[in-house]
């Protein structure tokens, strides 16, 4: 889509669009359609601009940065309950306890520390949360995530010492390289690892992550537009 086009759209109209492409994809990768999870990325957007989306029916959202969830969630949460609030960027570890009191899924252990801290939170908290593991897969130096080599140990710390349930891998493929080879890797991580849950695919590329088996695609411009 152009922006031309989607400047002329509000963002319910392009949800839709969205919603539609995804069951194509789905549907041409002989999938049903409904084990696709679209997270709406609403960083750096305001309450105005999430309310549309809101009102059309949807309740997946993704946040990158705990401090800027804090700013709008909570009063739209008290409002829609049903809302699914996911984190999608890199946790501190001085900001998981903020971080399972907001969130419903957290999609950026990436570290020991981190696990470890999620851990304990949620026990403390009593809350239970929705689990992905991000993948470095283009072992890129200045990129969150741990190295596909590393993946066996941090995910058997998870499961057997800290007994946490890990849903699946997530991952953000070099901007330079085809996606599509990202994708094919993170799912044969997954398969290998014993995992269902693929967080792939953004507003460029989440047909094709949808091809590859994502049960979650992450789509912030293509629905809210541009970002400043």
């Amino acid at each position: 889509m152009t922006p031309e086009a989607e400047n002329r759209q509000g963002p319910a109209a392009r949800l839709a669009e969205i919603e539609t492409e995804i069951a194509v994809a789905a549907a041409e990768a002989g999938r049903n359609p409904s084990d696709v999870h679209l997270i709406a990325v609403s960083k750096t957007f305001g309450a105005a601009d999430i309310e549309p989306v809101l009102a059309a029916g949807h309740r997946h959202f993704g946040e990158n940065r705990v401090q800027e969830a804090k700013g709008k969630w909570p009063a739209l949460k008290e409002r829609y309950p049903e809302i699914a609030l996911h984190l999608i960027g890199p946790l501190q570890s001085n900001k998981t306890k903020e971080a399972v009191e907001l969130f419903d899924a957290i999609h950026s252990i990436d570290r020991p520390k981190i696990a470890r801290a999620i851990a304990d939170e949620m026990t403390r908290q009593g809350r239970e949360l929705q689990l992905f593991v991000q993948v470095n897969t283009g072992e890129e130096p200045q990129k969150a995530g741990v190295l596909p080599r590393e993946l066996p140990a941090l995910l058997a710390l998870c499961r057997d010492e800290l007994g946490l349930k890990i849903e699946g891998l997530m991952c953000i493929p070099p901007v330079e390289e085809e996606p599509a080879i990202h994708f094919a890797f993170l799912a044969k991580l997954a398969a290998e690892n014993g995992l269902s849950g693929l967080s792939m695919g953004m507003s460029d590329d989440f047909a094709t992550a949808v091809a590859f088996g994502a049960t979650h695609v992450r789509v912030g411009s293509a629905i809210f537009g541009r970002r400043t």
